[in-house]
């Protein structure tokens, strides 16, 4: 069974990360669809995490990867959507229950704050983790509609 596409976008800071991360995608079966930046040129984060909100939105992905400098801005950028769930993970049990309780749909990283093997580990983890939903749904439920 074909693996759904995964959209992945970084600024300057999260590139050589998001270059990695998009490798263990391809090793894992998911089409990538990076968004950039490329080459590692110079980027905004609130750019790059736009442009694969939008990418979500347009149905290309169902989840994305965004990585800048610390994770926390791109983050940010990302959360300002309702239907995006961003989550910045650093270790292994954040990207389980990111998923479990939280529902998030995009994982971020910060390039210059976690190394490469811990990032990979929580992208497989991110992956494969499945939402718990009950009692998390009425909480998910605000997150898309703020009063």
């Amino acid at each position: 069974m074909a693996k759904d596409p995964v959209a992945v976008a970084s600024d300057h800071a999260g590139y050589e990360l998001k270059m990695l991360l998009a490798e263990e995608l391809r090793a894992l079966e998911h089409p990538v669809l990076d968004l950039g930046s490329g080459d590692g040129q110079r980027a905004d984060y609130p750019d790059m995490a736009y442009a694969l909100v939008h990418a979500l939105r347009a149905g290309q992905a169902v989840r994305g990867v965004l990585v800048c400098g610390s994770g926390i801005g791109i983050s940010m950028a990302a959360n300002r959507f309702p239907d995006v769930r961003a989550a910045l993970v650093h270790d292994a049990l954040g990207a389980r229950l990111a998923r479990q309780h939280n529902d998030a749909n995009v994982i971020c990283f910060g390039g210059r704050m976690i190394g490469a093997e811990v990032a990979r580990d929580c992208l497989r983890i991110f992956l494969e983790t499945e939402f718990d939903g009950g009692r998390h749904c009425p909480r998910i439920e605000k997150l898309a509609n703020p009063v």
